[in-house]
């Protein structure tokens, strides 16, 4: 046979694979209802976010309701922002869905435990994690102090391993597979050009290495079935954070536009796809992975 005729067997495998496909599309009236694309869809389902009172926390917690998630946001501060409380008037106006607060400190591994087990004995599930609460201090390796690192490390890592299990052990009292999103940063990934941070750095590397080993620890967990884990590494955000990052060094922002191929920074809001993505069922075959979203930056 010449290396260019077609295989009729495989010729015939194809077109049985493309039209089982088709079969199970839509037809033209159902691609235009509110039933398109439902493997994005999170009703009925139940996420814990942690540091959701404001900036990247808040903006997912917010998707998370608009796709039909009963969303409770875990954070330090006492009482919720003031933006939170907007965001909490709009969807459910709009959404029909609940944003709720909890204070918590995620050091405190025992209060996190308590607080996570009381939302999911409300429902009785629980659906998945964003783990967002993240702290950041930029100065020379030089200057850090021990606390600095304990700090640092105990927000950025062990809050995010705290936050994690206490998830999961709820998502397998009540038997419910579902996924985890852990925020990490390219920062993880590399040594950032101008940003002198190396302690920051390494506990976002912790944390994507965490991701992996949780995922493989998981992978089975409710009775053959998965708590799935990933890791959202994003770029530089143009977050509360980091506006004060360049008030402190009004140089930075133009070395961190120059160093990504876009020539600018990201905005929280287009995180928010990404981490619907990776919550959904959109992601069923999606765990131990790493999303780098950072506009080419660590493509260079």
């Amino acid at each position: 046979m010449s290396p260019h005729a077609t295989d009729p067997d495989a010729a015939s495998t194809y077109s049985n694979h493309t039209s089982a496909i088709s079969e199970r599309l839509p037809n033209v009236d159902a691609r235009r209802s509110p039933q398109r694309l439902r493997e994005f869809e999170l009703d009925g389902r139940v996420f814990v976010v942690t540091g959701g009172a404001q900036g990247l926390g808040l903006t997912l917690a917010e998707a998370l309701v608009e796709a039909g998630g009963k969303v409770y946001c875990l954070d330090i501060q006492k009482e919720p922002t003031a933006p939170f409380y907007e965001t909490q008037g709009r969807v459910a106006k709009e959404f029909g869905g609940t944003l709720n607060y909890r204070h918590v400190d995620v050091q405190n591994a025992e209060l996190v435990d308590e607080v996570i087990a009381s939302i999911a004995a409300e429902h009785s599930r629980l659906d998945g994690l964003v783990a967002a609460a993240g702290i950041q201090n930029v100065k020379p390796a030089l200057d850090f102090t021990p606390s600095d690192i304990d700090r640092m490390m105990g927000v950025n890592f062990k809050g995010v391993f705290h936050s994690a299990v206490s998830c999961a052990k709820q998502m397998i009292q009540y038997k419910t597979p579902g996924a985890m999103v852990l925020i990490g940063s390219m920062s993880g990934l590399n040594a950032n050009k101008g940003f002198n941070s190396s302690i920051y750095n390494a506990s976002k590397a912790a944390v994507i290495q965490l991701g992996r080993n949780l995922a493989m620890e998981w992978a089975k967990v409710i009775d053959g079935k998965p708590i799935r884990v990933n890791v959202l590494c994003p770029g530089n955000i143009m977050t509360p954070m980091v506006e004060n990052d360049f008030k402190n060094d009004p140089n930075l922002r133009k070395t961190w536009e120059d160093a990504n191929m876009l020539g600018r920074i990201s905005e929280m809001k287009e995180y928010r796809g990404p981490v619907l993505f990776m919550l959904s069922d959109a992601s069923s075959f999606m765990t131990a992975g790493s999303l780098v979203i950072d506009g080419g930056y660590t493509a260079w």
